[in-house]
């Protein structure tokens, strides 16, 4: 897998990590019509924000000038990635969700996760040069 950083891309939309992290927000938008209505500003707010904060957070950190501040927003969208993918679980246990469409959000989060972790440690050593 060939991790692009921000010095061999143009926008953030070029970036594979932030593709399949938008991917992800609209994958969670589908899912969450479905929920109980009452959940409107309970767990579908909750998703909805953490999911929305794994790619905001990737295309924040792009035009960051510092490499600690690039690398703080990677570590935010990386913490608000687990976040997501804890409330995937709670919706499965709760039956919001079916078992495929669980499979296929936390195969999908476990990619972002991986894509995360190389493009973090891609511009850490990058800055090392």
């Amino acid at each position: 897998m060939k991790i692009i950083s921000a010095n061999q891309t143009k926008t953030f939309r070029d970036l594979l990590v932030w593709q399949k992290s938008h991917q992800l927000v609209l994958k969670v938008y589908q899912v969450t019509r479905f929920f109980p209505k009452s959940e409107q500003y309970g767990l579908i707010s909750q998703i909805r924000r953490s999911a929305i904060s794994v790619a905001a957070n990737i295309s924040e950190g792009y035009k960051k000038k510092t490499t600690p501040s690039k690398l703080n927003y990677l570590n935010i969208a990386e913490a608000s990635l687990e976040e997501t993918k804890y409330y995937f679980i709670l919706s499965k246990d709760l039956t919001w969700i079916e078992e495929r469409e669980f499979v296929e959000l936390s195969s999908l989060s476990e990619e972002i996760g991986k894509l995360l972790n190389g493009y973090y440690n891609a511009i850490k050593n990058y800055s090392k040069r």
